[in-house]
């Protein structure tokens, strides 16, 4: 289990507290800052557990790669905003690549 994933449970679980609290007391601002964590812990979870996948990707790569996708995975897991914001960057000029023309 990656650092990304305990974190994000850590977090949903607090999010879950602190919106159960603002509802109990009435503060708006405590429920959405609630809210806020709860999404920002599931999305850290699901990032762990791509991350977790790759893990075992690289094991099963030829061995000249495996050193160099380990480094990958290293930075993703050190720079997670910037590995998504990478990713999605290069999803975009992708799927510009790809569209049709007429």
């Amino acid at each position: 289990m990656t650092d990304q994933r305990i974190e994000g449970l850590a977090t949903e679980l607090e999010g879950k507290a602190q919106s159960g609290l603002g509802r109990l007391t009435g503060d708006a601002k405590l429920q959405f800052d609630g809210k806020f964590n709860e999404v920002k812990g599931k999305a850290l979870d699901a990032y762990g557990r791509v991350i977790d996948g790759l893990d075992g990707l690289v094991e099963k790569a030829p061995a000249q790669y495996q050193d160099k996708a380990r480094q990958g995975l290293d930075f993703a897991r050190r720079k997670p905003l910037l590995t998504t914001g990478i990713v999605a960057g290069a999803l975009l000029v992708l799927g510009s690549l790809g569209g049709r023309r007429r």
